[in-house]
């Protein structure tokens, strides 16, 4: 269920002029049908849709007080259906499943939600869909005439959308780089070769394409892994209860990280000093962080205390974070320090990929072998690893002993060295040579005759400038790696 301009559902708004609500970031998140006529369009930015429309009146939103405003609206429809889920002021879903049979089928079912809704205004839409994806895009094939959209096939109504439907422009743009431009020619795609090249983002393009988004991947998880807080005496200040709420939202999502899973639908539940208990499931498509999750607590709790419905009376006594279902991460981090980071990272490395080609971005992964070279396993950026050619436990005589050189160059290049009596007394580097105080070897290789390969013996090499790797054969010597 949806409300296209909830954002301007205000007092202070008038109906008889153009009106449009800006987000933090100067884009329109909302306008009404006044200033769509005169052009104005979501996403623009403030200046063009001023500059479009000159008599515009602008607001800034204000989500908290938005969420105030649209908790009656849930209160209603949880009357009918109950377990819903909000994604955003405006904005919830409704698990019908359950409710069909009760009310006689699905037409029946909207039909009641829709007479329902009326109470509050007639400018909400209705899209049904198997699952929250295709909802969502049904609700926004609605029109004033048609409020209520029903899908029957998910996969075949997304097939024809264009590819901005994903809300993400420039997974949107590197689609239309490549020359794909429906969500159908996505869902076309072998699901490891989108998931290699676009990572998280990608087989969640690919599952919502093919239908496929109606519950999330469940994984295993710490036992009871909510998080309690009591509060003795009970708290009436809302930014008290915030700053509580975000440390819980921390305290969820650091613990559900250790294991390598994070929330998707999170309850939040309040106990109320009286004895009353309110509870409400919030999902996103994307993992919930501690960022926005502490979000959406703030927007919950203040709907609960300055709604209607006076939710939390007499203060707030408990409050629990309950993850509803939860889905892997991705990949572990490593480069990055936390979630915005991570995003931006796989974000820059996506489009690298998507411009050099898929295989021209690599990783390196250990494995078993004798020589440096030998112990690394390129792979493709975004596959999944592979079992390594060489066991890395495995023994390898002959192998040359810890530590391994940090600097492996991809080929072996020529390296002066001097040796009296099979003893290397100095190394040329550049136009000097620098004398050698210390040395471990050789290691004998014998090569792989079969292949036409030569033996070699191999030394560890330390000088005043650094440490080396070398091998000599033939009669010449050749850099096989450098030491940290």
């Amino acid at each position: 269920m949806w409300y296209p301009a909830w954002a301007l559902r205000r007092s202070d708004v008038s109906h008889d002029t153009p009106a449009q609500a800006v987000a933090e970031d100067g884009r329109v998140v909302a306008r009404n049908q006044l200033a769509a006529r005169a052009g104005v369009e979501n996403g623009m930015r403030r200046r063009a849709a001023e500059a479009v429309c000159p008599t515009v009146v602008t607001i800034v939103q204000d989500l908290t007080a938005e969420m105030v405003r649209f908790e009656p609206v849930i209160d209603a429809v949880e009357a009918l259906v109950p377990r819903v889920e909000v994604v955003r002021p405006g904005l919830m879903l409704i698990p019908i499943a359950g409710a069909v049979t009760y009310y006689g089928g699905e037409s029946a079912l909207v039909e009641r939600v829709d007479k329902e809704l009326r109470a509050f205004g007639t400018d909400h839409r209705i899209g049904l869909g198997l699952g929250p994806f295709a909802a969502q895009q049904s609700a926004r094939l609605t029109t004033d005439d048609r409020p209520i959209h029903i899908v029957d096939d998910d996969a075949r109504f997304l097939a024809t959308m264009d590819v901005a439907a994903l809300d993400s422009d420039d997974l949107a743009a590197t689609f239309r780089w490549l020359g794909i431009t429906t969500l159908g020619a996505i869902a076309e795609l072998p699901r490891d070769a989108v998931i290699s090249r676009f990572g998280r983002r990608g087989m969640y393009a690919h599952d919502v394409a093919l239908g496929l988004d109606r519950r999330v991947d469940p994984r295993d998880i710490p036992e009871d892994p909510r998080i309690e807080s009591h509060f003795d005496p009970p708290i009436n200040d809302i930014e008290g209860a915030a700053f509580v709420a975000r440390n819980m939202a921390q305290r969820l999502i650091g613990s559900l990280s250790s294991h390598g899973v994070a929330p998707h639908r999170v309850i939040v539940t309040a106990r109320a000093a009286d004895g009353s208990t309110r509870s409400r499931t919030w999902r996103s498509s994307d993992p919930f962080n501690d960022r926005t999750l502490a979000e959406r607590i703030r927007w919950q709790l203040r709907a609960w205390v300055d709604g209607v419905s006076a939710g939390i009376r007499g203060g707030l006594e408990v409050l629990i974070l309950e993850p509803a279902d939860l889905s892997g991460q991705g990949r572990q981090m490593v480069l990055e320090e936390d979630a915005k980071s991570y995003e931006e990272t796989q974000r820059a490395l996506m489009e690298v990929q998507a411009i050099a080609g898929m295989d021209n971005l690599l990783v390196a992964r250990p494995q078993g072998g004798r020589d440096p070279s030998q112990r690394v396993l390129w792979e493709r950026w975004g596959d999944e690893p592979s079992q390594p050619d060489h066991d890395l436990q495995a023994p390898w005589p002959g192998g040359i002993p810890s530590p391994a050189p940090a600097l492996v160059p991809p080929e072996a290049v020529r390296f002066e060295v001097s040796f009296v009596d099979g003893i290397p007394e100095q190394v040329r580097l550049r136009s000097r040579w620098v004398p050698v105080l210390s040395w471990a070897g050789p290691w004998r290789s014998v090569g792989r005759w079969w292949d036409g390969e030569t033996s070699a013996d191999r030394y560890q090499i330390v000088t005043s400038a650094g440490a080396y790797l070398c091998e000599v054969r033939e009669g010449s010597t050749y850099l096989l790696g450098v030491y940290d």
